[in-house]
C-alpha cells in the first residue's frame, strides 16, 4: 500500500512560495500566476473605524489607496496623509454609497488618477436601529440603499474595470448580524445577509476573469459605539464571546489585507469569514 504522503506529493506537487507580497505564487503548468501585490485599492467608508484601519493597512503595504468618505473630508485627508507617510499613495473622494451616480464618479476619478482598480473593499455602512414593529420606511430604505444596493453598484463598477485587467479582488464587509440576525436590526441584518449572498454570486460570475470575491463578518469590534455600551450590558456581551474581549479594527484590517493582497489567498473565493472571537461558531 502506498503511503498517503507519496500520493499527495504526486497530486499536489510542491511549488515555490515566497513570503514577499510583491512576488506571485508559482502556478501549475498552463495556469497563469496570480499576482496582485500592491495595486490600486478603493476603500469605501475609509475615513474612520474599521475602514480607516483597512485603508492604513493597505497603504502600509505600499498600495495606492482611494479613501472614500460621505460627510467631512477632514478625517479622510488625515488617513491619506498617514498612508503617504507610510510610503503609499492616497487620494480622497467624497461619495454617498447610496447614490449610484456618486459611486460612478468615484470609480471614474480612481481610473483617471491611477489607471486601474485592483482591489475593492466595500466597507461603508450605516445603521438605523429600531424594533421591526416601529421601523419607518425611510429607516428601512436608507440602510438597504447604502449597505446593500451601494455594495452592488460599487462591485459592478469595480468588476467592469477588473475584467479588462483579468485580475482583481473584492472584499465585502458584512456582519455576524447577517449570519444570525439581531433584534432591532431587521434592516441591517437583511442588508448584510444580502451582501453575503451577493458575494457568492460575484465569485461565481467572475472567477473565469481572474477575480475573487469574499466577505468578512465582524462581530463586536472596539469603536466609539462599543465604548458607550453600559457596563451591565457589556458584561453580558463579553460573556457570549469565547475570547472574552472586543476585536480590534486592526484585526479586521489584517484579514482584509490577506484576502486583498496575499498570493496565498488566490484560491479563496466565495467565502465568508467571521471575525468575532468565536461568538457565532457552530
Amino acid at each position: 500500500m502506498q503511503r498517503a504522503g507519496s500520493v499527495a506529493a504526486r497530486l499536489f506537487p510542491r511549488h515555490s512560495i515566497t513570503t514577499t507580497a510583491s512576488v506571485a505564487v508559482e502556478a501549475a503548468p498552463g495556469i497563469a500566476p496570480t499576482k496582485l501585490d500592491t495595486g490600486v485599492c478603493v476603500v469605501t467608508g475609509g475615513s474612520r473605524g474599521i475602514g480607516k484601519a483597512i485603508a492604513l493597512a493597505l497603504g502600509a503595504a505600499g498600495c495606492k489607496v482611494v479613501v472614500n468618505y460621505s460627510a467631512s473630508s477632514v478625517a479622510a485627508e488625515e488617513v491619506a496623509h498617514t498612508i503617504e507617510s507610510l510610503g503609499g499613495q492616497a487620494i480622497v473622494f467624497g461619495a454617498n454609497m447610496g447614490k449610484p451616480d456618486e459611486i460612478e464618479a468615484l470609480f471614474k476619478a480612481t481610473t483617471e488618477k491611477f489607471g486601474a482598480v485592483d482591489v475593492l473593499v466595500n466597507n461603508a455602512g450605516i445603521t438605523r436601529d429600531t424594533l421591526m414593529m416601529r421601523m419607518k420606511p425611510a429607516q428601512w430604505q436608507d440602510v438597504i440603499d447604502v449597505n446593500l444596493t451601494g455594495v452592488f453598484y460599487a462591485a459592478q463598477a469595480a468588476t467592469k474595470i477588473m475584467s479588462k485587467q483579468c485580475k482583481g479582488r473584492v472584499v465585502n464587509i458584512a456582519s455576524v448580524v447577517g449570519l444570525v440576525g439581531n433584534a432591532g436590526q431587521a434592516n441591517y441584518a437583511a442588508a448584510k445577509g444580502g451582501v453575503i449572498a451577493m458575494t457568492k454570486t460575484i465569485a461565481r460570475e467572475y472567477a473565469g476573469r481572474g477575480i475573487t470575491a469574499n466577505s468578512i463578518a465582524p462581530g463586536f469590534i472596539a469603536s466609539d459605539m462599543t465604548a458607550a455600551i453600559d457596563k451591565k450590558y457589556e458584561e453580558m456581551i463579553l460573556g457570549n464571546i469565547p475570547l472574552g474581549r472586543y476585536g480590534q479594527p486592526e484585526e479586521v484590517a489584517g484579514l482584509v489585507r490577506f484576502l486583498a493582497l496575499d498570493p496565498a489567498a488566490a484560491y479563496i473565493t466565495g467565502q465568508t469569514f467571521a471575525i468575532d472571537g468565536g461568538m457565532t461558531m457552530c
